[in-house]
């Protein structure tokens, strides 16, 4: 299929707030796929090359491309053997190589392929609804159920190869997905309460548990190789070491388990999230040490537990985590699940998540069957651009412009962003020098005050509620918002949206 092809539909998607047309438009396309194009083709759409980063930031791309073909001539293929070798690039010249490349195929890409595969190399697209609606879409064009389509998808986090499964297998290939020790899965996920009771009040019987001030992790073990993921299903497992030694030692042969890991002080609190964060991106491990602790089990000994309730997982989870469980007590009692919140906050950690107890694990999505709650309002957005700051901090980048998902695209573009507000409040000087490098490594235009980035950086915020704004799209705006963290372990589609901020109005 000629890229051009996909690059139409891509606006033709992006282009209407139809979910019926959006999922017209891509399943004709699907259904046009050669099977070897399948993968990679919803790979583009939802901006997630099989092939992960490859090492192109934006002033690489930028410097590379010039003067567009006047007619299209490029095929998927094309595009996906490029990311092959950009990937595969390394060593001593490999970005002088990289730049050879992207030159040489923009070349030959018209002006609206250019800007499509430019889009996928920064991490641009708009995915956050989107993924969803492909799912729908491949259901569609396969001629297959969605909920096999979405639990194939979830259960092998990777809804490209789910996509060429459904189009080109049968039904009964498609329903056998399963788990896979070894193959991160996508993360259940939690939605927000402003209380431990009010949670409960959703939930009913619910084991309530400490919410870690770390970074989640997926860990797999088969025998004696350990696997440990991040939220976003990367590979860390060389950089995190102690928490293999940990999982090698637990009372199993095959698990797969969820949790969170950090580093504690001296005095066993713990320690700052970024100081966690910083280790995943080492390659050696450090003085810190990670301990984990795991709050849920996907997996023992040849027995899948996602679809158990909550109260058979837990069981297990004892009997193999043992110490390494995070602490939490099953209550109906709003008195005790309260108490628990306060013994979390004591112990220096974010607040509970209220689990109800009869529930199974929803991989990928988020419902009311787990529940946050923090002692502040705390969300996270995305960071839409930075203004230059002034007096002190002149010469850094200072107050960012924070967006919140519009999955809907009610405010906007459907999976896009919606601005809700400023800040510069929270920054120390060390997140002053980074946010000043990261962003303009992830630039796309400037003004003489404001550098507008790509819309890959999710930032914690805390708030003290959110006021009614004609200055915003979404008619809110954010109120003493203040920067806690970067959450370099979230992705933009997991950010919060304009729909649960606009809630606070009647909270």
């Amino acid at each position: 299929m000629l890229l051009d092809e996909l690059v139409k539909t891509s606006e033709t998607v992006a282009s209407t707030r139809s979910r019926l047309a959006k999922v017209d438009a891509l399943a004709t396309l699907l259904s046009r796929l050669e099977p070897e194009e399948i993968a990679p083709a919803v790979g583009f759409l939802i901006g997630k090359a099989h092939q992960g980063r490859v090492g192109v930031g934006w002033r690489g791309v930028s410097a590379a491309f010039g003067a567009p073909a006047a007619s299209p001539t490029l095929s998927v293929g094309d595009l996906d053997a490029l990311f092959d070798r950009l990937a595969a690039a390394s060593g001593t010249g490999s970005t002088i190589g990289r730049s050879t490349e992207l030159r040489e195929f923009s070349e030959r890409a018209t002006e609206r392929e250019q800007d499509f595969f430019g889009r996928v190399l920064l991490g641009e697209m708009r995915t956050g609804a989107l993924e969803g609606v492909l799912m729908d879409a491949v259901a569609r064009a396969a001629d297959r159920p969605g909920d096999s389509v979405r639990r194939a998808a979830m259960l092998s986090g990777d809804l490209g190869e789910t996509a060429r499964l459904a189009l080109t297998g049968t039904a009964a290939e498609l329903d056998a997905v399963g788990l896979v020790v070894g193959r991160p899965v996508l993360p259940m996920l939690a939605s927000s309460a402003t209380s431990a009771a009010s949670a409960l009040d959703t939930t009913g019987m619910a084991s309530v548990e400490f919410k870690l001030d770390g970074a989640r992790i997926q860990v797999h073990r088969r025998g004696d190789d350990v696997r440990v993921f991040t939220r976003s299903l990367a590979d860390i497992t060389h950089r995190v070491p102690e928490v293999v030694e940990v999982v090698r030692r637990l009372p199993v042969r095959d698990v797969i388990l969820d949790g969170e890991t950090l580093s504690l002080d001296e005095d066993g609190a713990p320690r700052p999230f970024q100081e966690t964060m910083s280790r995943f991106g080492a390659d050696a491990a450090r003085e810190t040490l990670l301990h984990p602790w795991f709050f849920d089990v996907l997996h023992v000994d040849g027995r899948d537990l996602i679809d158990e309730p909550l109260s058979t997982r837990l069981a297990e989870l004892e009997r193999v985590a043992g110490e390494h469980r995070i602490p939490g007590e099953v209550t109906d009692d709003p008195e005790v699940a309260e108490r628990v919140a306060q013994d979390a906050l004591a112990a220096g950690q974010e607040g509970v998540v209220v689990k109800a107890i009869g529930a199974p694990y929803a991989a990928g999505r988020r419902g009311s069957s787990w529940i946050k709650v923090k002692p502040v309002h705390t969300y996270d957005l995305v960071v839409l651009a930075c203004e230059w700051g002034s007096g002190r901090r002149q010469g850094w980048l200072s107050n960012i412009h924070l967006g919140a998902l519009d999955p809907t695209g009610e405010f906007g573009e459907p999976g896009g962003f919606v601005m809700v507000g400023k800040t510069f409040k929270g920054l120390t000087d060390d997140l002053l020098r980074w946010q000043t490098e990261h962003f303009q490594e992830i630039e796309v235009r400037r003004t003489a005050g404001t550098v507008w980035v790509a819309p890959t950086t999710v930032v914690e915020i805390a708030i003290d509620g959110v006021q009614r704004s004609s200055r915003y799209p979404g008619g809110i705006a954010l109120r003493f918002a203040r920067v806690k963290r970067y959450r370099d372990d979230k992705p933009p589609a997991e950010a919060d949206t304009i729909q649960t901020l606009r809630a606070l109005l009647r909270a």
